[in-house]
């Protein structure tokens, strides 16, 4: 057949961790374990390095394995981690060295696989997933505890979903990243897609059938005071109940607002060639997954697509998802319903991360090409997204955003045609265009070589940024440039 990608070009976590529905395995008690880092055996890996002089890089501290999200208390300014498998860790200081304590598991919060964590005040949000059915299913799950000191954490249910399938494929990315509105009034989670690109997913026969569904591919907003509610796998009562915010994406595994209170979210794609999206995320809009994604429409929506990658060069012939044959030819695949528009992704403008298989099949730079695309490298599964929104940094950062890349083309097969780049921290100069009523971006790499970097969060003009390892995980502190303030006269004169 004629492949059928549309490049809108302007001018010419996967699952991050581990198989989502691999069997649950709860943590012991939260009574348990002050780690202390000395304890910890580091396993040889690289050090970040800046790329630039005005950068400085060091050395935070080891970490307990598995750690996924890396957050501030914002009352006492302390540092917390979380892990995949339910830990939530608090960072101190002691007989002056830095000690990691355990002080949730799951048996405090019931959430089997923790993705997404954040504060408000001293109320801290946890969400991921539960097991139903026996490790079958699912039901999506937001709880907060209050963190105060010389006090128990005491838990509130947020909300549970109604149950719905899991499947057997890496791609079950579930309830994920968190972010709390600027006026503290609502808190936003996403819920990212049970499928690779919109295919069949029924967990070997479980749930026939079964693709998304009301509660997968969106980003709900929750008031930040709810208590024990029920979401149902209904999309008109999700709509009428004004839970559902944005729809079409297909695992936006973090979000950020930037210094003027506009909602950004960094998504991953399928293994389909698709540009890794970056979108700035408005009520009631429509981003496109499963039809869209990275700025071309998915294949499979087509009654004559018949995978081969000798054909379709979009299609690499050792991604998961041909070696599983979940590319194929899908005479059911859902419809693009009557009068729905679709919002496109954030407009790279390079130098960096802009590589981007042409209509050709051959990879193109948009450097040379002079296009934008939607937004940055296939494959490099974008993480951390942050701002300066108290605009503490030089003129050439202030009120900028940043991002890593947890993939590194040298290491995987579906980026390397791309790039061996990756595994690195971008800057993000974001600038808003009237005529397409959209935002583009300069982006550019300034620290190089992360361990598998997964979150990050800024505390004046220093990023800390969280490694995930099996054996043993790293947080490294970034400094960049900023404004030093003047010192305010006194009116009084000296002596």
């Amino acid at each position: 057949m004629q492949i059928k990608q549309k490049l809108f070009l302007v001018g010419a976590l996967i699952s991050l961790i581990a198989p989502f529905n691999s069997n649950a395995q709860n943590d012991s008690k939260s009574t348990e374990t002050k780690t202390p880092v000395s304890r910890l055996t580091r396993v040889s890996q690289s050090t970040p390095i800046a790329l630039r002089p005005d950068i400085l890089v060091e050395k935070f501290i080891d970490i307990e394995p598995n750690a996924v999200r890396l957050l501030i208390h914002p009352v006492s300014g302390d540092f917390y981690y979380t892990t995949f498998e339910g830990g939530v860790f608090h960072i101190t200081k002691k007989n002056g060295s830095l000690i990691s304590e355990k002080i949730l598991s799951v048996n405090d919060h019931g959430i089997n696989k923790l993705q997404g964590a954040a504060f408000s005040g001293s109320e801290l949000f946890l969400c991921g997933n539960t097991i139903e059915n026996s490790n079958r299913g699912t039901r999506g799950r937001l709880v907060r505890f209050s963190i105060v000191p010389n006090s128990i954490p005491t838990i509130t249910v947020v909300f549970n979903t109604e149950a719905y399938g899991l499947n057997a494929t890496t791609w079950d990315h579930g309830w994920n990243a968190l972010v709390v509105s600027p006026d503290k009034q609502f808190i936003f989670i996403t819920s990212g897609s049970r499928t690779g690109h919109g295919e069949i997913q029924d967990d070997k026969g479980v749930y026939p059938n079964a693709r998304d569904n009301a509660l997968t591919t969106k980003i709900f907003r929750i008031p930040i005071k709810a208590e024990n509610l029920v979401l149902p796998n209904d999309i008109n009562k999700l709509k009428a109940d004004e839970y559902l915010y944005a729809e079409g994406i297909r695992n936006a595994y973090d979000m950020a607002f930037d210094p003027e209170n506009n909602l950004f979210a960094v998504v991953n794609s399928s293994d389909y060639d698709h540009s890794e999206d970056m979108f700035w995320v408005r009520q009631g809009r429509h981003y496109g997954f499963p039809w869209i994604m990275g700025g071309i429409e998915n294949p499979q929506q087509y009654p004559d697509f018949m995978p081969n990658p000798k054909n379709d060069p979009f299609l690499n012939a050792s991604s998961h998802g041909m070696l599983m044959k979940y590319f194929r030819n899908d005479l059911d695949f859902p419809k693009i319903p009557e009068g729905l528009k679709f919002s496109p992704g954030v407009q790279n403008l390079g130098p960096d991360a802009n590589e981007y298989r042409g209509h050709s099949g051959k990879i193109l730079d948009a450097d040379n090409t002079g296009v934008t695309i939607s937004t940055f490298t296939a494959h490099s599964s974008p993480l951390g997204l942050v701002f300066d929104t108290k605009k503490v940094l030089t003129d050439e950062f202030k009120g900028d955003g940043f991002v890593l890349r947890n993939t590194i083309g040298t290491k995987s097969s579906l980026m390397k045609p791309f790039t061996d780049q990756g595994r690195d921290l971008l800057h993000l100069d974001m600038s808003y265009d009237k005529a397409s009523d959209n935002y583009f971006v300069k982006t550019t790499r300034i620290v190089d070589s992360f361990n598998n970097p997964t979150d990050a969060v800024m505390v004046g003009n220093s990023l800390y940024i969280i490694e995930y390892d099996a054996k043993v995980g790293s947080i490294w502190k970034i400094t960049l440039p900023f404004v030093v303030p003047r010192l305010r006269q006194s009116g009084k004169k000296a002596g």
